[in-house]
């Protein structure tokens, strides 16, 4: 069995000790390839220098997330464009709209969000999408950029019925984390899953957050890592009346497609040249 997690913090303080150890634990786990998310342009360089050093297992994202969409100036966005050059990131983002904690200005958060998504459309690259408590500035912003867009993903997604035929009227990937396996905020998302067309179905730890609560005993760190997602794909199968093989494999294929990934190395030592510590390219 081959499992895929779409998005991972790897540059999260939580695995700056272990990471090593963490990645082990994954493949173990067969957790065989992880995305680490990009949520800020040194979040960014950080996840593409750990893609680099682990190439076999990790590849990135480059973006800025909405909480922090008031950085996102021209400068900045020269240095995504520059990141979304490497061979180890796959897509933009995470960007989005999160207008439930607001850490941003909603006006600067949609205008994080276009350029964001002109800039996936600039260079074909998939985008990573975070939406919470607002999808009905999303969707429009989303529609108007759709038809210029290879591909999309909203992860995490907690949101409505409603919300999710939106996602899925407009071909976008759906991705499902531990949410599903919390038994005090998960009905809905449980549910939902039936709805998600085996083809546009993805999962994901967004580690080290969303500890699956069905995981027993709890790490003393209440930390999650990708070697949990096991946890998320089995609920994820549970839900949709399917054997676990059959949700693993789908995924995972899925996830290969999405983010146009190959089997295991991406690019060989001899194409690859240095751009500074931790960073290679062709």
């Amino acid at each position: 069995m081959e499992l895929i997690d779409i998005g991972v913090n790897l540059t999260n303080r939580a695995f700056a000790k272990d990471l090593e150890t963490v990645l082990e634990r994954a493949a173990a786990a067969s957790v065989l390839s992880m995305v680490a998310t990009g949520t800020t342009v040194e979040d960014s360089r950080k996840a593409a220098e750990i893609a680099a050093r682990f190439r076999r297992q990790v590849v990135s994202t480059a973006g800025v997330h909405p909480h922090h969409a008031d950085t996102l100036g021209s400068e900045a966005l020269q240095e995504l464009e520059q990141l979304a050059a490497l061979p180890e990131v796959v897509a933009i983002g995470e960007t989005g709209l999160d207008f439930n904690r607001d850490f941003s200005p909603r006006a600067d958060q949609e205008k994080a969000f276009e350029a964001q998504l002109e800039l996936a459309t600039k260079l074909k690259m998939p985008v990573f999408i975070h939406q919470r408590d607002a999808h009905h500035r999303l969707l429009p912003i989303l529609r108007d950029y759709r038809d210029e867009l290879v591909d999309a993903v909203v992860h995490c997604f907690t949101d409505t019925r409603e919300a999710l035929h939106d996602y899925l009227d407009l071909d976008l990937y759906i991705g499902v984390t531990g949410w599903i396996c919390d038994e005090r905020r998960g009905d809905a998302l449980r549910d939902l899953v039936r709805d998600i067309p085996e083809h546009r179905l993805l999962i994901e730890t967004d580690a080290p957050y969303l500890l699956p609560r069905t995981l027993k005993p709890r790490p003393r760190n209440g930390r999650n890592e990708p070697a949990y997602l096991g946890y998320v794909l089995e609920a994820v199968a549970e839900h949709r009346g399917q054997d676990l093989e059959q949700v693993a494999a789908t995924t995972s294929a899925n996830a290969r497609r999405f983010f146009r990934l190959g089997r295991g190395l991406r690019i060989s030592d001899s194409e690859a040249v240095d751009l500074g510590p931790g960073l290679r390219s062709h």
